[in-house]
């Protein structure tokens, strides 16, 4: 009957990402969580359940917003739970557990989509339509986990996700034993060196590595991206994404632009968003203690030493932004000029601190619609009205 995704409470607080995206469209790893589930429960995604102003929802494979009944034998999957891959779930199977906890459930009968719409409701309370099984996998129960898991699982997913048979062209040169793969459809040039000393490094389908560029493991380069130069350690680089200067730890989650020179580390960045030339995230405090971050709930103390910045999809920085230690740039901010920024700018946010202006929808619209045309790329008359609906439900930090 395939798979829903349902964001809870705590998903729909993963801001800056949450108010345009359904925490199963995150990439955690080197994959879209969605396209994890899809994987080891061998099945499609049918929908997704979550805030309302999601409802428009319109992005490339991903499934539109649920409605209605989901009927007796659909997979209802936790979106903050990342399963490891490679392992399929038995076709019998009723609940998946990862960590202890109930990661998704095969419905024993059908539920509406409309008990689920605050977020509130748990899966551990329904009945499964089958024995359980357990699979390893990493928990996101703060937004900032993307960061924190993203070394263990992109070890594990560079391995998972490389074809059976092991290709590296003969003119790379490799370091360290640890796997690497270069799919037969990816280009690398000439004096590209790949570091595997500490993790294994895949180069997917269609993606680009260009001369003088250092990848360092554990790190994916996704497909049809674009690696221009420069040190790209320990990161997921997305779909379509372009990068060029030195990036670490860091989550590009697909169709993004990093072309200059400028440090990026231990990072997520949203789709169509622009890291202007220059642009420096500070991921370590001066006193080497750990970083608070803000979140809808207020300012929290994240236990990570190294915290780079959440930029929302669609945001901008200009020409030499410097962005401070556990920054979060609302989805749709546009950000210039020659201060430093604080440590939470609202969505859709114009300028710089403090004369911020609000970005007019209208002119947001035909800037993103330029910037998609650039990857062939149509904004659908369902994602103008999802974004339409994050314009009217921004936050304030």
């Amino acid at each position: 009957m395939g798979a829903v995704l349902y964001d809870d409470r705590i998903a729909r607080g993963f801001e800056p990402f949450a108010l345009t995206r359904p925490a199963g469209e995150l990439r955690a790893g080197g994959e879209i969580i969605r396209r994890r589930w899809t994987r080891v429960l061998d099945t499609a995604a049918e929908g997704f359940i979550g805030a309302a102003h999601l409802a428009a929802f319109d992005e490339f494979d991903a499934p539109a917003a649920a409605a209605g009944m989901m009927p007796g034998g659909t997979w209802l999957v936790n979106a903050r739970c990342a399963p490891a891959l490679g392992t399929i779930v038995p076709q019998d199977a009723g609940v998946v557990r990862v960590g202890g906890r109930v990661a998704a459930i095969r419905l024993a009968s059908a539920q509406a989509v409309d008990s689920f719409a605050s977020g509130e409701a748990t899966l551990e309370l329904l009945a499964g339509a089958g024995p359980a099984v357990v699979l390893d996998g990493w928990w996101l129960d703060h937004v900032w986990d993307l960061i924190g898991h993203l070394n263990p699982m992109l070890a594990s997913d560079a391995v998972a996700l490389a074809p059976p048979r092991k290709e590296v062209p003969a003119h790379l040169t490799v370091l360290g034993a640890h796997d690497v793969h270069v799919d037969l459809a990816a280009h690398v040039d000439p004096f590209v060196v790949v570091d595997a000393t500490a993790g294994p490094v895949l180069v997917r389908r269609g993606a680009t590595v260009q001369a003088f560029t250092r990848l360092v493991g554990p790190c994916i380069i996704g497909e049809d991206a674009t690696v221009s130069g420069g040190r790209v350690a320990a990161c997921s680089i997305g779909e379509r994404v372009k990068v060029n200067g030195e990036i670490s730890s860091t989550i590009m989650i697909g169709h993004c632009n990093k072309g200059h020179d400028g440090f990026v580390g231990h990072s997520v960045i949203g789709r169509w968003a622009n890291l202007g030339a220059d642009t420096v995230t500070s991921n370590l405090k001066n006193s080497y203690g750990p970083v608070s971050l803000w979140t809808p709930r207020g300012v929290e103390a994240t236990g990570l030493q190294f915290l780079g910045s959440l930029v929302g999809d669609h945001a901008k920085t200009g020409i030499g932004t410097r962005l401070t230690t556990g920054c979060v740039i609302g989805a749709g901010a546009n950000l210039f000029g020659s201060g430093m920024p604080p440590k939470a700018v609202a969505p859709f946010a114009w300028g710089e601190a403090p004369d911020w202006e609000t970005f007019a929808f209208d002119k947001f619209l035909q800037v993103t619609e330029r910037v998609m045309a650039r990857r062939d790329v149509a904004l659908t008359a369902r994602m103008r009205e999802c974004l339409r609906a994050a314009h009217a439900a921004r936050w304030t930090p």
